[in-house]
């Protein structure tokens, strides 16, 4: 399996390697500031190729660069396709009648584009998935040929999350029906989790960082709990039990908001802690450039590594509270009056055959 992920790694980056080479006046180079702001956000924001590293100086020095494709269309010229590496290639940096302005795809003369392209994010988003795709052929292999017996390599440390999971999260926060949400619990876990370790390797992708990312994991949720709601769930919102009738008009539409909210704050919790953790590494070590002293580094390094350190914790427990939340949002939804016995017989015991089984 390590020999896979090695593999993989190596033929989604290096053969595609273009090293481009910018020229520009070194005088400017050594008159212009360093703009940490711009700096940042270049690194937390999408972008059309992905840049890993910068070789010299900024202008005259050369970048390591994984060319995407740019897939585009205009309503006046149709389809276009071609590798973002055209837009270095070219003197005034358009192609085909399209620039990139403040990392966004637009037209020359200002029409309409469309812009399907396959961004860092997009291609980020790709690349986790197969190494999520492998890794769990991987275990599902090892329960297949070491059944009954004790699991080994990559399936002994995972095992015991998918059982936490279970235990603790899905369980606990959905009673009986926990099973049918298992595979959606475990899917958001990992993928979550595995995309934000991805995130702080050198010259990644911010996919956790992606509002619309995030987005798109806070509605998967809302319409999952919509769907699986029963009669119960929207008698509470509806009709509150033991609210004086007077009261209604005031708590109903706020029973209404917060089924919208709860996904939102999913959303933004997710977003604002990956990205805030990013943003807090690059301003320490912007601070050697911006004081233009060695006699910072030792300092900005030091409190750089704590909190790239402190973000692997933060990693694994975003992944953990989205779940989590997740699954106390769908077992809301799903709860009847029965289900009560089902978590007390749990909590005292009486479940733990019907766990570990």
């Amino acid at each position: 399996m390590k020999h896979l992920l090695l593999a993989l790694c190596f033929f989604f980056t290096l053969p595609s390697f273009a090293v481009q080479h910018e020229t520009g006046a070194v005088e400017a180079a050594q008159s212009e500031n360093f703009d940490p702001g711009k700096v940042i956000m270049e690194h937390v924001a999408d972008e059309h190729e992905w840049h890993f590293a910068t070789l010299g100086n900024e202008h005259t020095g050369t970048h390591v660069t994984l060319p995407l494709p740019i897939i585009a269309y205009q309503p006046s010229k149709g389809l276009s396709v071609f590798s973002s590496s055209q837009f270095h290639h070219s003197a005034n940096g358009t192609y085909n009648g399209l620039k990139i302005e403040e990392g966004h795809l637009v037209a020359e003369d200002g029409s309409k584009v469309y812009d399907f392209s396959i961004t860092k994010n997009v291609a980020s988003l790709m690349l986790s998935c197969v190494i999520l795709i492998l890794i769990f052929r991987a275990v599902a292999s090892g329960y297949t040929k070491r059944h009954g017996r004790a699991p080994k390599g990559i399936q002994s440390m995972l095992e015991p999350i998918v059982i936490f999971i279970r235990d603790e999260v899905a369980k606990k926060s959905i009673g009986p029906k926990y099973e049918r949400y298992m595979p959606y619990l475990l899917t958001i876990f990992f993928f979550i989790w595995f995309n934000n370790l991805l995130g702080l390797t050198p010259g990644a992708a911010n996919l956790s960082g992606n509002i619309t990312v995030t987005f798109m994991l806070a509605v998967a949720t809302l319409l999952i709990t919509l769907f699986s709601s029963n009669k119960y769930y929207w008698g509470h919102i509806f009709r509150p039990p033991g609210v004086p009738l007077w009261l209604l008009p005031i708590i109903v539409p706020v029973e209404i908001v917060g089924i919208f909210i709860k996904p939102i704050s999913l959303m933004v919790r997710l977003f604002a802690n990956i990205t805030a953790g990013h943003i807090i590494i690059l301003s320490f070590i912007s601070l050697i450039f911006l004081f233009k002293s060695v006699a910072v580094s030792p300092l900005s390094l030091a409190f750089g590594l704590f909190i790239s350190m402190l973000e692997l914790l933060v990693a694994l427990l975003q992944a953990y509270i989205f779940t989590l939340l997740s699954a106390m949002y769908i077992g809301g939804a799903v709860e009847d009056h029965h289900d009560a016995d089902f978590q007390m017989g749990y909590d005292d015991g009486s479940e733990t055959t019907h766990a570990t089984h």
